[in-house]
Order: C-alpha cells, then sequence, then structure tokens
C-alpha cells in the first residue's frame, strides 16, 4: 500500500506482515501519517498482542474528549491470546469508521491461521515487509527517490548500494541526503561517487574489484583496512564470489551482442560491463575455475572452520590472484 490515503485506512484493517523491520515501520508510519492527514489532532496509540483483549481495544478505540479519529497500532499480532482471537476477527470485519487499525506480524508459522482468516475480509489491506532479494534493492533505491520527486540513474542507485551496503536504514538515510543536497536534480552517478565513492572502495566489492584486475598489494591493503573497520568476513567471500560469476558469463557471452541484450545476459548494470570487459582481458575459463574453488573454500573457512577468518581472507585474495594468467 503506497503512500495510502485517509480512506484506505480510516473504518479499515491494515495488517503488516514480515520480518523486514525497516519496511513494516515505514509502513506503519505511513499509516499514521495518512491518519493526521485526514485530522492533525487524531490520537495515536500502541499496544502489544499478548495484551490485548477486547476490553483494552475498545479502550484504545474509543473516541476521546480531543478528537474521534484515531491510529490504533498492535504489535507483534503472533502473541495474541486465543481466547482474543475471535474479538479481533469481529471487529476487523466491520471496524469503526473513524478508527484505522494495524496489526503487525512479525513473520513465522506462529499466528498463521489468524492471518489466513484476516486477509479473508474485505476490510483488511495487507502490506508485506519481506526481506528484498538482490534484484529488488535498485527499485528500492529508486522508489525512494521517487518519493521524494527525485529522478537517480539506474547506475547510480546500483552504485549506492554497493557503497552504502544493504541495510535499508542506511540506504533510506543516503538517498535523504542525496535529495536533501541536490534539491531535486536528477542524480547522477558522479553525484553518488562525490558523497559515497571513499565508502565504496572500503567496502567487500573494491577488495574483489582490485583482485580480479589483478591489484593484489591494493586489494591486500584494502581488505585490512574493511576488517579493520568491523566488515564481516562472510561479505567478501560474498562479494568475491558475485564478481566471479560475473566475469565467467561475461566470458562466456556471445561475441557481438549490443549493450543492452549483453547487460541482460550477463545481469549487471551498463557501468559494471566496462568493468567486467577491463577485468576479462587478464583471465581464462581456467583460472576462473581455479578462483572460484579458491572462493569456496574461504567461505567456508570464514563461516566456521578456520581459527582466523582474516588469514583466510588474505589467501583467497592471493590465490584468486594467482589464479588469474599474466598477460
Amino acid at each position: 500500500m503506497a503512500n495510502p490515503q485517509p480512506k484506505d485506512v480510516l473504518g479499515r484493517v491494515t495488517l503488516v506482515t514480515g520480518p523486514e523491520e525497516f519496511l513494516g515501520e515505514r509502513a506503519i508510519a505511513d499509516v499514521r501519517a495518512a491518519v493526521r492527514a485526514h485530522d492533525a489532532e487524531a490520537e495515536i496509540s500502541e499496544t502489544s498482542a499478548a495484551t490485548l483483549t477486547m476490553a483494552t481495544l475498545g479502550e484504545l478505540a474509543a473516541p476521546s474528549l480531543f478528537s474521534t479519529t484515531r491510529c490504533v497500532v498492535v504489535r507483534r499480532l503472533e502473541d495474541l491470546p486465543e481466547e482474543s482471537a475471535g474479538g479481533l476477527l469481529d471487529y476487523a470485519a466491520a471496524p469503526a469508521e473513524d478508527i484505522a487499525l494495524v496489526l503487525a506480524h512479525g513473520g513465522g508459522a506462529k499466528g498463521s491461521g489468524l492471518l489466513t482468516k484476516l486477509r479473508k475480509l474485505g476490510t483488511v489491506s495487507e502490506v508485506k515487509s519481506a526481506p528484498l532479494t538482490a534484484r529488488e534493492y535498485p527499485g528500492f533505491v529508486v522508489n525512494l527517490l521517487r518519493a521524494r520527486q527525485v529522478r537517480i540513474d539506474p547506475d547510480a542507485a546500483e552504485f549506492l548500494i554497493q557503497a552504502v551496503g544493504q541495510d535499508l536504514r542506511s540506504l533510506s538515510a543516503a538517498a535523504g541526503q542525496l535529495a536533501d543536497d541536490f534539491e531535486g536534480k536528477p542524480i547522477s552517478m558522479e553525484m553518488v561517487k562525490k558523497y559515497f565513492g571513499g565508502r565504496a572502495e572500503a567496502k567487500s566489492f573494491a577488495v574483489a574489484d582490485l583482485t580480479l584486475h589483478g591489484q593484489t598489494a591494493k586489494a591486500l591493503e584494502e581488505l585490512r583496512w574493511a576488517l579493520d573497520g568491523g566488515m564481516a568476513a562472510v561479505l567478501v567471500t560474498s562479494a568475491m564470489a558475485g564478481g566471479l560469476r560475473s566475469l565467467a558469463r561475461y566470458m562466456a557471452a556471445p561475441r557481438g551482442m549490443s549493450k543492452n541484450d549483453l547487460m541482460r545476459e550477463v545481469g549487471v548494470p551498463a557501468w559494471k560491463l566496462d568493468t567486467l570487459r577491463r577485468q576479462s582481458h587478464g583471465w581464462d575459463d581456467e583460472g576462473v575455475g581455479r578462483a572460484i574453488r579458491s572462493v569456496a573454500r574461504a567461505d567456508a573457512d570464514v563461516k566456521g572452520q578456520a581459527s582466523d577468518p582474516s588469514y583466510a581472507l588474505e589467501r583467497m585474495v592471493l590465490e584468486v590472484a594467482r589464479a588469474r594468467p599474466v598477460r
């Protein structure tokens, strides 16, 4: 439910489900904003489902001396006592017209029977807050800025994700900073690099890119700097594996393809194609295969089979660099 209007939430129930906390909180905030847009004096109240009875729900939803409009948020719906489920369903089937009721469920099997019944009601709208897939992050950034009436180039959105990481709160803050500082101008790659390029160089993907380019000493320097800064070791092996997969797909792609077709074939944005083109000059199929096996060993090591993850990562960088034929 993107940017809900008062009519979408008042006299209705908004069901927010899923484990992604940031998206769930944003959905709840959108409901509150819609209620306040209808009535600036509307009262906002919250409670935990574990303590919810029909009596307490009635108290929360009752008009006050100051406003008849209310937004009631019930968190952790999965903890709702069984004896309260019937009453909540009855209310959800015929909610009070000046009340916006939000029911937040954190995902999982607990309480799934209640969710099934709620979803069948015509008065219930569901907002799902599932974790994003890798392909969904660029769209998330684009939509964040679109809500601020700002356009961002797809390549710039991809670079922002690599620079900031996949924490949605951090991405939201970074997008907000860009929107504020560039005052509605289209956001380009150069703008993102100006603000976040320094952070990007210290991230795991930079270690992978430097290694695949054959810049071993620089890759080791960046790796040590990143680990000292608290970067999780598994992010480095993940980035290296992803870089090698992209390189392998690029090298296997038919020659003579258009840029757009090649982007679809390899599954990367335009700017990444330029990186892969430069990297591919130093690799052959056998070397890529050896490098992939080295990364797989390192990944197993940092996930618990080695006592020193830092050493495992440094060894991985050296082995991947040696797998790259000298030309």
